[in-house]
């Protein structure tokens, strides 16, 4: 049954209506609120599937504690809102739909959102997030897709964030304590930093509050590398203090450093904290939303087929979700049909752990040794050869026969910045690893870990590098690989063959096999990130981490993919720029001297090192790499090469044929750009 609230609040410039609704829902989500629904451009009809609006508000959670699928989630049973043994959690949304859903293609785009921020539609169709005024080429909604992005991060922070609203855990009532530990690599002097995760400026999770300013737990070291010697700075040199109106003043918040913190070093702070939140119900909430629009009657967004989408942190989620188990609804039924977890290396992440830290992530120079690239790492079992431990990412999926079609995507970063190689090798680095017939591999090779500015320029404040970014797109494939997994599920149209480096055929190898050519002036990396083996204490791996930071064990390999005489890597997806080479473009950059730390990698991003443009230019410098003069004797010469590149990845179906003319214009702008 519908009921509606209005809401009119009136200003003497404006007059603001604010629509209410709350929909009463069968399946575990119990109700859903409506705060806004707006016709996308004035209701513009795209292709087939015609108008589309734009509904924002709050989906409403109940999980039943004992129910067998909700047993993993951290602390449920200690919920603070236990009410007759069920738990309510919340979360913001963003729907966009056909407005008549009977004409959509019935397939949903599920966004998990990075640090609460909706992207995929920028991404995918180009035009502003929130379609106010610019959709793009509107791609996915000419397609007839649904899309939603859903919060399920208890702490993303800035204005516009999709949250999720969960409950904190008490022990039979008393509050619960611990121990909270952070990281970064300033790259600039700052006299404080937040407690908070910082990433490119800003806040990626707010984390929790100091509980006991005072507590001698309480610690900040200080080291120079990841595997550097952790130096205790003493207690008398730093406070938990802000600075506010140019006073110094006790925060819960920020810790202040006399004489304050130094580019190019890594500051670990371990901390007391009180109340954890209940935060594995985010898992639940994608899980619980994928079923109900696939089921219940009433569905705001009723669909037939729902594929997890998640880029970096969101990837890593979705990997996390399969490996504990929660593609199984509560009544056994398989949640998300697909998952295309993008960027994800072989990571998961501190989701669903008693005082979680959702932001926390695996970078060369902050967030390290936290529960991110941990085992198991292949989708297939796997042996941990000194553990002696085994597992793998499906395994509660095949037990409960819910394994999804699924898309694994890096690029060329993941390989050096997130251990992605460990997807697809057996964990002590000797041999390929075999894949699930329901799995894809997919390596874009001279891809950063999101795309770079075109013509390439350099990173700018932490992301400063010594090289300009790689400004190769994602954009394409991406529409391809929704493409083709909407065919997959849909009508069992399988997609293009898993493409990656491999042991056996050269083309992954060990650090010290990789054999860039020495281009004049760029220098190379000295080490790849690497997953450790992580002890948290006792009971860590029932989701209480109470050592902190862990005691490190030994590394599992690290493994990155081999280059040709140019430099670029010979295996996986490539572009057209790889094919038909203007450049190199590495998986590495290093920092700027003038961030600090100049032999240590840059977060994020590839380099893209131009060919000299002639045979003298060559001669002069010393270069290896073949001039641009001498590879193609003019442009057309370029260009049909060039397009034949983009015919071969449409016939293999890395492209959408579509874009063909997009690819082929890029093609004309890099020759223009690479020989003025």
């Amino acid at each position: 049954m519908l009921s509606r609230m209005r809401l009119r609040l009136s200003a003497s410039l404006f007059l603001l209506i604010l629509l209410l609704t709350v929909l009463p829902l069968s399946a575990r989500v119990t109700r859903v609120e409506i705060a806004s629904r707006t016709n996308v451009l004035d209701g513009k009809a795209f292709g087939d599937a015609g108008s589309y609006e734009r509904i924002t508000g709050r989906v409403y959670f109940s999980l039943p504690a004992a129910n067998p699928h909700n047993l993993q989630i951290v602390d449920l049973s200690k919920a603070v809102n236990l009410k007759n043994g069920e738990v309510e959690f919340s979360a913001d949304f963003i729907a966009v739909r056909p407005k008549n859903v009977h004409k959509g293609n019935g397939s949903m785009l599920l966004e998990v959102p990075n640090r609460g921020n909706s992207r995929i539609l920028a991404l995918v169709d180009g035009g502003d997030w929130n379609l106010s005024s610019d959709v793009g080429d509107a791609w996915l909604l000419g397609n007839g897709f649904t899309i939603v992005s859903l919060g399920w991060q208890w702490d993303a922070a800035g204005p516009g964030a999709l949250r999720f609203f969960a409950p904190v855990a008490k022990e039979n009532g008393k509050t619960i304590t611990g121990l909270l530990r952070g990281d970064l690599m300033p790259s600039r002097v700052m006299a404080e930093i937040p407690l908070g995760h910082l990433m490119q400026g800003n806040i990626g999770g707010r984390e929790y509050p100091v509980a006991v300013p005072g507590d001698p737990r309480n610690a900040l070291p200080v080291r120079n590398s990841r595997d550097g010697q952790r130096n205790v700075i003493p207690r008398t040199e730093w406070q938990f203090a802000h600075t506010i109106d140019g006073k110094l003043s006790p925060s819960d918040r920020y810790i202040h450093l006399n004489g304050s913190f130094q580019p190019g070093k890594i500051y670990e702070y371990v901390y007391v904290v009180a109340d954890p939140v209940v935060a594995g119900g985010g898992f639940a909430a994608i899980r619980d939303f994928a079923s109900y629009a696939k089921h219940a009657p009433d569905a705001i967004t009723p669909v037939e087929h729902v594929y997890g989408e998640g880029i970096s942190q969101n990837g890593r989620f979705l990997r996390d979700f399969l490996y504990e188990g929660f593609n199984a609804d509560e009544d056994g039924r398989i949640a998300l049909d697909g998952v295309l977890a993008h960027v994800a290396g072989a990571g998961r992440g501190s989701f669903n752990y008693r005082f979680a830290q959702p932001s926390r992530d695996a970078q060369p120079t902050s967030s390290v040794f936290f529960p991110t690239d941990i085992f198991p790492f292949t989708d297939q079992s796997e042996k941990d050869p000194v553990t002696r431990e085994t597992g793998g990412l499906l395994d509660r999926a095949a037990a409960d026969k819910v394994v999804p079609k699924i898309f694994f995507s890096n690029t060329s970063y993941e390989y050096w910045g997130r251990a992605a190689a460990l997807i697809h090798i057996s964990a002590d680095g000797k041999h390929d690893a075999p894949i699930s017939p329901s799995v894809r591999i997919y390596h874009f090779t001279g891809l950063q870990h999101f795309s770079g500015p075109f013509p390439a320029e350099k990173g700018k404040g932490d992301l400063l590098g010594q090289e300009p970014e790689s400004p190769l797109p994602v954009k394409y494939f991406w529409r391809a690989m929704i493409s083709n997994m909407d065919a997959w599920v849909r009508s069992n149209t399988l997609p293009p063959a898993s493409s990656y480096p491999k042991i056996a055929d050269g083309t992954l190898v060990p650090l010290d096999k990789y054999g860039l050519p020495a281009i004049p002036g760029v220098k190379q990396p000295h080490e790849a990130n690497q997953a450790y083996r992580l002890d948290f204490g006792p009971n860590w791996r029932e989701g209480v981490l109470s050592v902190q930071p862990p005691k490190v064990g030994q590394a599992f390999p690290a493994l990155v993919p081999q280059v040709d005489a140019d430099g670029n890597e010979r295996d996986g997806v490539h572009l057209p720029e790889i094919t038909v080479p203007l450049a190199t473009y590495t998986g590495w950059n290093l920092r700027d001297p003038a961030i600090g730390a100049p032999d240590q990698r840059v977060a994020f991003e590839a380099s893209y090192l131009p060919f000299p443009r002639t045979a003298g230019d060559r001669q002069k410098t010393g270069d290896p790499r073949k001039s641009i003069a001498e590879r193609y004797s003019n442009r057309e010469v370029y260009l049909t090469q060039y397009k034949k590149a983009v015919d071969g990845l449409v016939k293999q179906r890395w492209i959408l044929a579509e874009d063909s003319a997009a690819l082929l214009h890029r093609g004309e702008q890099e020759w223009a750009e690479a020989t003025k």
